[in-house]
């Protein structure tokens, strides 16, 4: 005959083991996610590397800025994390990869940013999450290097960048002492 001994335990197990596979599994349908800034989307079955820390901030930190907009129905998905707030590109804000966030450390505080031969200071409102992505909350956006300063458009305007140049640029940013 079959031995049902080992049922009572096995199928609880697997029952949880199918849940756990069930929250964990991701798609993510292209129209969920917004490109208004030419944003990068998850692509089904990719796999994405996270990062837990950001290079050492100097007084010339090395760094990519790319384009976010913060306002509601921009591509930065949901509230700035500091304040749960939204912003307006018209503001100089940005969200720093998850290192330099810092467990928001550096919330409502401001950074110098330097590129194309001028500077701006911008607020820190929110997190560019370094260690998740492709979910509603990060508007089905991948993973961000650990490397990066998205900015509204305010910031790049008093760089003086042309617009068809927004997108991704080199640049050196440091903590503001004002």
């Amino acid at each position: 005959g079959f031995d049902t001994s080992n049922c009572s335990t096995v199928f609880p197990l697997l029952c949880i083991l199918l849940l756990f596979l069930s929250v964990e599994a991701r798609t993510c349908s292209p129209r969920q996610c917004n490109q208004e800034n030419d944003s990068d989307c998850c692509k089904d079955g990719k796999w994405y590397t996270t990062y837990k820390c950001s290079p050492p901030v100097s007084s010339q930190t090395k760094a990519t800025l790319t384009l976010n907009s913060f306002e509601p129905d921009g591509d930065g998905g949901a509230p700035s994390e500091c304040d749960n707030q939204y912003h307006s590109d018209d503001d100089p804000v940005v969200a720093l990869s998850t290192g330099w966030y810092n467990n928001g450390k550096r919330c409502l505080n401001y950074i110098n940013i330097h590129g194309n031969g001028k500077s701006v200071r911008a607020k820190v409102v929110d997190e560019y999450d370094s260690t998740m992505g492709c979910d509603p909350d990060h508007d089905y956006r991948p993973p961000c290097p650990n490397n990066i300063v998205d900015a509204s458009k305010a910031v790049w305007k008093a760089l003086g960048v042309h617009e068809s140049d927004w997108g991704g640029m080199d640049i050196y940013c440091s903590d503001t002492d004002i």
